[in-house]
């Protein structure tokens, strides 16, 4: 089980904010690091980098070339689970590539990732950032981005391993979220799975597959609850997270992608109907949950699907983990997965990404070290273990298992990749803060007009 997303609702409280439009320096990131009454310090004793400019932002470390590297420095929140299995795995390649290259890394657990966040926010701010660190990209690094603080590797870094060829749309478009790569995304976790129960959805006569659009969805959960002893659909309400990943797909498979697209632009006001439409079908599921969803973890959640109490449920595929660990629940035989419905062809992106810091402190070492993340070697390592698939196509099969092949097959034939709007790819920190607090509303209220104003003023 992959130890990635739980939570991740807590986190969006204490994202980087960009303040306005335009470009926003240092000044700006610091006036939005300590929001939100954390406690957080929003200024640095001694920091003279002027907004909008590069002082102490693009200076390197002396010394450090190709046969006197300076340590490695790697920060990321992979300490147990299948996250720190898969970075071992990546890092056991790494030194195998480059045995020169001394590697410190330097975890920081807990917070669901909200812990190392809110290190890197201050290190970056006193221009003393590590070399790289575990990043969703998108949107996400956007602030970074504005305040001048993320180095253009289009040519460093982009240009080997054949990443430009190999990699498909969506992930080089988060990989430069200001028009530049930055950024190497190593694995790709889809969003848009319906998993399912097979003897329960059997048992009842559904077929998964059937289901044309997220509104038809409900009159299957009513039939599972007519024919057998189980829910419609497992969930989890305790955290928001999950209910604002859930509409995400409502909203593309009832409306497209068109839609989901002009609502990660902030075009709230026109697409009103598809947006309360999404919140209406969301709030019809929540007649089919299992009754305990407000006092329950998703894990907890996706147990009744492994225990044949529940038909569906909806979960990025760090869920399939869960269902590969339980003796005797096979893949295709006990539990399935449909592309969540109306988003066929359609891959939405939930990534973790290196990106490449402005004053680095061991420039040539970041080279290689997000040049070979971004390789056939590194991303057949990392991923098997993470339960993840590589955004590089050309990746062989092997190791994969049967889910994530399909899962594979599935993203290299997709029309599109859409960004994780609930994980900040495709919508920048400050929105974001406002989307989980709208659905942090609609989770314990179920209003659909109050949830709506919410949305529309995120991104006021």
């Amino acid at each position: 089980m992959t130890d990635a997303n739980e939570g991740s609702d807590v986190s969006r409280r204490d994202y980087l904010k960009a303040a306005g439009a335009g470009t926003i320096g240092v000044t700006g990131l610091a006036g939005c690091m300590g929001g939100g009454g954390d406690g957080e310090s929003t200024t640095t004793a001694g920091d003279t980098t002027t907004e909008g400019g590069d002082s102490g932002g693009d200076t390197t470390t002396e010394g450090d070339s190709s046969s006197n590297y300076n340590t490695l420095e790697v920060q990321h929140w992979w300490t147990g689970g299948d996250g720190a299995k898969a970075v071992q795995a990546l890092f056991e390649g790494f030194k195998q590539k480059y045995p020169e290259i001394e590697v410190n890394q330097n975890p920081v657990s807990g917070g669901a990732g909200q812990n190392l966040k809110t290190v890197i926010k201050k290190r970056v701010l006193n221009n003393n950032p590590p070399s790289s660190w575990q990043a969703w990209p998108g949107k996400n690094l956007q602030p970074y981005v504005r305040a001048n603080k993320l180095k253009d590797i289009g040519e460093s870094v982009w240009s080997a391993n054949g990443m430009k060829d190999a990699y498909l749309q969506g992930p080089k478009d988060a990989a430069k979220p200001g028009g530049k790569f930055v950024t190497v995304p190593i694995n790709i976790h889809r969003l848009n799975n319906l998993f399912y129960n097979v003897e329960v959805v059997e048992q009842a006569g559904v077929d998964p597959s059937s289901i044309s659009k997220p509104s038809d969805l409900v009159a299957a959960m009513k039939t599972v609850e007519e024919k057998t002893d189980a829910v419609g659909m497992a969930h989890q309400t305790k955290s928001a997270w999950s209910t604002g990943q859930l509409w995400a797909q409502v909203l593309l498979g009832e409306h497209g992608e068109e839609t989901y697209t002009a609502f990660t632009e902030g075009k709230v006001e026109a697409n009103k109907a598809a947006i309360k439409d999404s919140l209406q079908i969301v709030k019809d599921y929540k007649n089919h949950f299992n009754s305990d969803a407000g006092s329950i973890t998703w894990t907890e959640a996706n147990k009744n699907i492994i225990n044949g109490k529940a038909a569906f449920f909806h979960q990025g595929d760090w869920a399939a983990g869960m269902y590969r660990g339980q003796d005797g629940f096979e893949f295709g035989t006990h539990w399935d997965q449909v592309p969540f419905p109306g988003t066929e062809g359609v891959y939405a992106l939930n990534m973790d990404s290196f990106p490449f810091p402005k004053n680095n402190p061991s420039p040539e070492a970041t080279k290689k070290f997000l040049q070979y993340c971004g390789s056939v070697d590194a991303q057949k390592r990392f991923n098997p273990k993470k339960g993840s698939i590589p955004p590089r196509t050309d990746v062989p099969k092997d190791n994969f298992g049967p889910f994530l092949s399909r899962q594979m097959d599935d993203f290299a034939n997709s029309d599109a990749q859409v960004p994780s709007i609930q994980h900040g790819l495709a919508i920048p920190p400050e929105p974001l803060n406002g989307f989980g607090d709208a659905m942090s509303t609609f989770t314990s209220s179920w209003n659909v007009d109050k949830t709506y104003k919410q949305l529309k003023q995120a991104f006021n």
